[in-house]
């Protein structure tokens, strides 16, 4: 915009134009824009100034909040978060129930699952009535977590390809929500991302209570968890390096990169090597 005002050919009526102008404009040099709108006619006096930019300023965030909120990446983060809640409320509410039926019907498994299908059986007293309506909520929330499971499995591929790759869609999903967002996911180091999801952990290692976390949630991937104990350190430390490659790539260009898949499953064949080979 050079020196021209952000205002400089728009009418002060016309939103969508002055939110434009405020979110793209840029000048070369600092002025005395309210005075430059006065002179230009777009504002009566300074004042009234500062108030247009105020409410144009406004506005403009307000948008860019949306934006930010509709983005895919924001969806997934959405997904997992409700996910895991209707995976935790389900499971707490199957431990009540199956305790409840427990004193009215015979055997009952105290398994999620079992206590699903608690829902088909046909309520003879009130009690009965009650407990099953408790086993049917049970089996909506655990249908409703496949159901975003689901969501997920079909959304994280488009939205971080290589992180799906290399993580699943699920634990990619949860990464990209414990960092904010994949373009937070981006920026972090990659020691950040090996220990995310141990937060607890790591302050108690800060504050002299434990050792330092080798992993945080990373260790649910099979490359962690599937590699001895005395090498998962090393193992952990590959994986979230390739995980914040994967996750920059991502972010910045959205290509799916299969060397870098390629890179990792050979340095874990050789971790894993290390115990076979006796080398510690």
């Amino acid at each position: 915009m050079t020196q021209q005002g952000w205002f400089e050919g728009v009418s002060p009526d016309d939103s969508d134009s002055t939110i434009d102008r405020i979110r793209d404009g840029d000048s070369d040099a600092p002025d005395h824009w309210p005075k430059r709108a006065v002179e230009a006619g777009f504002s009566a006096d300074e004042e009234t100034y500062y108030e247009q930019l105020r409410s144009v300023t406004i506005e403009a965030t307000r948008q860019a909040v949306k934006t930010r909120e509709q983005a895919d990446d924001s969806q997934l983060v959405h997904a997992v978060r409700a996910m895991d809640d209707c995976d935790r409320t389900a499971n707490e509410l199957a431990e009540r129930t199956a305790e409840w039926a427990g004193t009215l019907f015979d055997d009952v498994d105290p398994r999620l699952e079992a206590v699903r299908s608690l829902a088909e059986k046909t309520p003879q007293t009130p009690a009965e009535e009650q407990v099953l309506s408790l086993a049917s909520q049970v089996d909506s929330l655990a249908t409703e977590a496949e159901s975003l499971r689901s969501f997920i499995e079909q959304r994280a591929p488009a939205t971080a390809p290589n992180l799906d790759a290399m993580a699943g869609p699920v634990l990619a999903a949860r990464l990209i929500a414990l960092a904010g967002g994949l373009e937070q996911l981006a920026k972090k180091p990659s020691g950040t991302v090996q220990v995310l999801g141990a937060e607890d952990a790591l302050f108690a290692h800060l504050a002299g209570r434990a050792s330092s976390p080798k992993h945080g949630i990373i260790f649910t991937h099979e490359y962690v968890r599937g590699t001895p104990r005395e090498n998962r350190g090393s193992a952990a430390r590959a994986l979230a390096g390739k995980l914040s490659i994967a996750a920059r790539i991502d972010h910045y260009s959205g290509e799916l990169k299969p060397e870098i898949h390629e890179e990792l499953d050979e340095r874990i064949e050789t971790i894993r090597a290390r115990t076979a080979g006796g080398d510690k």
